[in-house]
């Protein structure tokens, strides 16, 4: 326990969780180098539209999930696609930048000390920074998802959607299933936010909680395309990440989402309780 805890314990205020949860969005959402990434992540499917547009041709066809040639016919498919290509690393890059920040980057600037004279218990002030990551983990992927749609739908339009099996269906379902998709891919991020978070519990160096949160994402992502590490990759945080392709598919095999989503609720409780335990018992000493 820090010095300030033990002489003044805090004594939880109304009102005051609240002024520190907007107090960390406006830090979280606010901060210079979390809005370049944010536009760069936007980035990718105008510059993938672009391209596209241009030369009226997919490079993307034969690459990946059957859904990725299909771009220049349909404006939908170019959310799915940026996220595809976003997946493997620019959103863990993100997030992991964001997440590993949260508590080493106070630590960093020998402000987190402060925030414990704030009356909210440690505990509180964790869920506030799990809060911030979470949400800037949401809008990176929204980020992706809404500059994807409109730039699919002034380049190529919007029409009814082809799904993988060739079932054509209408355009409302094909936004609920685009919607879905984003939805799943949203979620899937949550484990690796927990990650961070709790790398972010260890150091007071932001730089070292960022690495090791994306080398997590890297490392699983490696282990889990070689076929002898076939018993653990159902555990590998990585393992679902590509299911959203399901939502394309006439019927989704919901038990495949359902084990996807479980299994980073298991991630997020498991590290989450990690960063909990050692944020709760830590000499705050910056």
């Amino acid at each position: 326990m820090s010095l300030v805890e033990v002489a003044a314990p805090p004594m939880p205020q109304p009102g005051a969780l609240l002024r520190l949860a907007r107090s960390e969005l406006r830090l979280v959402f606010g901060r210079r180098r979390n809005i370049v990434l944010l536009v760069g992540l936007a980035l990718v499917p105008l510059l993938l539209g672009t391209v596209l547009f241009v030369t009226r041709d997919s490079a993307l066809r034969g690459q990946g999930p059957g859904f990725i040639g299909n771009v220049t016919g349909n404006g939908l498919f170019l959310v799915i696609a940026a996220l595809f290509i976003c997946l493997p690393f620019l959103l863990p890059l993100t997030i992991g930048i964001a997440s590993g920040d949260s508590v080493a980057g106070e630590a960093s600037a020998g402000t987190l000390r402060y925030l414990l004279v704030v009356p909210v218990s440690r505990t509180r002030l964790l869920g506030v920074k799990a809060l911030g990551a979470l949400l800037f983990a949401g809008a990176a992927v929204l980020a992706i998802a809404i500059v994807g749609f409109v730039a699919g739908a002034v380049f190529f339009g919007l029409r009814d959607i082809t799904l993988l099996s060739g079932t054509t269906v209408p355009l409302v379902d094909g936004l609920v299933r685009v919607a879905a998709v984003v939805g799943y891919v949203g979620l899937s991020m949550t484990g690796l936010v927990a990650v961070g978070l709790f790398f972010s519990t260890l150091t007071e160096v932001p730089v070292g909680a960022m690495a090791a949160t994306v080398v997590v994402a890297i490392v699983s992502g490696v282990l889990d395309q070689i076929p002898q590490l076939h018993a653990i990759a159902a555990a590998l945080l990585t393992h679902h990440w590509l299911d959203f392709a399901e939502f394309l598919r006439l019927q989704p095999d919901w038990s495949t989402l359902g084990r996807g989503l479980a299994l980073q609720a298991a991630w997020v409780v498991i590290f989450g309780a990690l960063a909990w335990s050692r944020f709760t018992t830590a000499d705050i000493s910056s």
